[in-house]
């Protein structure tokens, strides 16, 4: 007999609380091969149904191995959140109501949880309480987004629809980018036709800031777009916006910032100065899923420019019933999706203004601690300013960096990220878990330290 759905629901709560109870305790990267997973994941497809609780028990016993403990406070190689209490159970809810939030009649619920979040984001970040936004899958998209209005508003500027005629003949636009730019920034510019070998890039500093001296002579004279950062991913450090924004806006150019996880840093009193004169820009993008810390997926783009924001994502059919005030397919690339905005809706509200700018600050307080450990022995040279919570370390020559990190990966206890740093390996550690406590931090510099010394 089929379970039913109460019954499978309660069992699948039990798999989830017991994942949750045991994930301090489990290797934070296990070490499943692929084929190991492939073996105990496939086999033939059934020639039937099957029953439901057995389907997703199976499932769990056999992607267990491979699971990677990115929420439970010792995960550092890449810039990912955990999940807040009040976002996961909001994440859980909004597969139960499987709302699409393409359209205010599909959703009318998930269409007005958009509005307010946009407005409690836009003053949480410190941008213009009217810019428009769109809620993405990540970053990458966030970006595609921001430098597609921005593309729409410099060629509508030159007298041309590129939306209607497309680039073929277009004004030929400029764009520049710093030299140590995020690699979505790349991807999206191919997205959107501006190619590579187009772009030009201006050099960065010592810590990855753009800079601003360079920019003037890159501008051109037609239309332009620059992309700034706000938060470098491996450093943490913040190109000067404002001062881009002074170059830029005088050409009439656009200035996109890619805050994925940087623009945070405006949510906090103590922080708020690296994010000096980011609400002069003309687009933003960044993450829910980094510092907000709620279930993946989770971007959000914001533009100061609502017309060509809209212009540059918008679609229309007969069927489609665009009304009320907000559309969310106008604004995001996708057109159906899930409702992501629920789960930053709970977090917001859960959180509030002091809890956001407690849960960022006590990360980028965590890096510190991370590189106050580090940097007491001798052995460790830590290679950045840490201003927010990107800590940078190499160990004596390039092969050992390399292999102390393969150690401390193999080991488990913790799992530490690598890069390429002006032109050498480094281990690369990000701090941005909700659940990182001091003592995991000392729990994971450890790990680091033995494996120099071991």
């Amino acid at each position: 007999m089929m379970t039913d759905l109460g019954d499978l629901l309660n069992r699948t709560t039990a798999l989830a609380l017991a994942y949750l109870e045991s994930a301090g305790e489990r290797p934070v990267a296990p070490p499943a091969s692929m084929e190991q997973l492939v073996a105990d994941l496939g086999g033939e497809l059934p020639a039937g149904p099957g029953d439901p609780a057995e389907v997703v028990g199976s499932r769990a016993r056999a992607a267990d191995p491979g699971l990677v403990v990115a929420n439970a406070g010792r995960y550092f190689g890449f810039v990912e959140g955990g999940a807040l209490a009040a976002a996961l159970a909001a994440d859980w809810l909004t597969s139960t109501w499987d709302q699409n939030a393409a359209l205010f009649v599909l959703s009318p619920a998930a269409t007005a949880a958009e509005e307010v979040c946009r407005r409690w984001l836009c003053d949480l970040l410190g941008l213009p309480p009217g810019a428009s936004a769109g809620f993405t899958t990540g970053g990458q998209m966030a970006n595609l987004t921001g430098l597609a209005a921005g593309r729409h508003h410099v060629l509508q500027a030159a007298g041309w629809d590129v939306e209607a005629d497309g680039l073929f003949g277009a004004p030929e636009i400029t764009v520049v980018v710093g030299e140590e730019r995020h690699a979505t920034i790349d991807r999206a510019l191919r997205f959107l036709g501006l190619g590579d070998r187009r772009v030009t890039v201006v050099p960065a500093d010592g810590q990855g800031r753009l800079r601003v001296s360079a920019l003037a002579g890159a501008l051109g004279t037609g239309p332009a777009i620059v992309c700034a950062q706000a938060g470098n991913v491996n450093t943490g450090a913040f190109d000067p916006v404002g001062e881009v924004c002074e170059v830029v806006h005088e050409r009439g150019a656009w200035v996109h910032v890619d805050g994925a996880f940087g623009l945070w840093a405006a949510a906090v009193p103590a922080l708020r100065h690296l994010t000096e004169g980011v609400e002069r820009a003309d687009s933003w993008a960044t993450d829910g899923h980094k510092w907000l810390n709620v279930p993946y997926d989770s971007g959000f783009v914001f533009c100061a420019h609502p017309d060509s924001h809209r212009a540059a994502m918008r679609v229309s059919a007969a069927y489609l019933l665009q009304t009320g005030s907000r559309n969310g397919v106008d604004w995001s690339p996708e057109s159906s999706r899930r409702a992501r905005v629920f789960p930053v809706w709970a977090a917001l509200r859960s959180l509030g203004r002091t809890g956001v700018a407690a849960m960022v600050e006590r990360s980028c307080a965590q890096a510190r601690r991370f590189a106050g450990i580090l940097a007491a022995d001798d052995a460790v040279t830590v290679l950045n300013d840490v201003v927010l919570n990107q800590v940078l370390v190499g160990v004596g020559d390039d092969d050992r960096t390399r292999a102390v990190a393969a150690a401390v990966q193999a080991e488990g206890v913790t799992w530490l990220g690598t890069t390429v740093w002006q032109g050498h390996p480094a281990i690369r550690i990000s701090v941005s878990d909700h659940a990182t406590t001091d003592a995991d931090v000392a729990v994971a510099a450890d790990a680091l330290l033995r494996a120099v010394h071991g």
